[in-house]
């Protein structure tokens, strides 16, 4: 699997490495333990190793590898791991989800239903990279409308982890049944119909039931 480059636009080539190896490492294909050598890196990607430090930087801040002298140990992800990204998404998505309960939110939800369709379309044609973007945005718009700076930059301190294992946990879904990838597109929509309750606890409810079954499908889907 590679990085989609419709997703690196704007990019610094040192966010562009730090993408690709993100993805190699939480895909399992650079396995826990390896080491990476700035060097090699640099003639991977033709690079200098200016932007492959700047690469390592931020994934040693995302705790995927540990930085040592002229490269890195590689880290990896855990179930922990999983599990605590996951804990960190719910806070922050059911303080937004609830923030909005009393909002006016009519232009919010026509917004979320077209990125729902959007969704249900790349779902029929089996488009992972589309259905995996319009997955991130869906959750982001509704981050993004609770407009409360700190969690705003919470969000964006977990945003490309949250990203790459959305694409990776997409492609495992998308290669299942036509029922499967229904069902993922359904929890959205009841989602959004929370929203339209206004009601906080059906909301509070809906998230709470989002967040346990997006869980169980993380166990079946991440690297062993």
């Amino acid at each position: 699997m590679k990085f989609p480059s419709s997703w690196l636009k704007g990019s610094s080539l040192g966010e562009s490495i730090a993408s690709e190896l993100r993805l190699h490492i939480i895909s399992g294909d650079i396995k826990p333990g390896t080491v990476l050598s700035e060097n090699r890196i640099a003639a991977d990607y033709g690079a200098s190793r200016s932007p492959v430090r700047e690469a390592l930087k931020t994934l040693s801040s995302e705790g995927l590898i540990t930085l040592q002298r002229m490269g890195a140990v590689v880290n990896g992800l855990q179930v922990q791991d999983y599990e605590e990204l996951y804990d960190v998404r719910y806070l922050i998505e059911s303080f937004a989800w609830k923030r909005l309960a009393s909002s006016n939110s009519a232009e919010l939800i026509t917004q979320l239903r077209q990125i729902i369709d959007k969704m249900d379309l790349a779902g029929k044609y089996h488009d992972v990279v589309e259905f995996a973007y319009q997955d991130l945005t869906f959750h982001e718009t509704i981050i993004k409308a609770a407009n409360h700076t700190r969690i705003w930059h919470l969000w964006m301190s977990i945003r490309q982890i949250v990203m790459t294992v959305m694409l990776i946990t997409t492609n495992q879904i998308l290669s299942q049944d036509d029922y499967r990838i229904n069902y993922v597109v359904n929890k959205h929509r009841k989602l959004l119909a929370g929203l339209e309750s206004r009601d906080p606890h059906i909301i509070a409810r809906n998230v709470e039931e989002y967040f346990e079954d997006s869980v169980q499908t993380l166990h079946t889907s991440i690297p062993e």
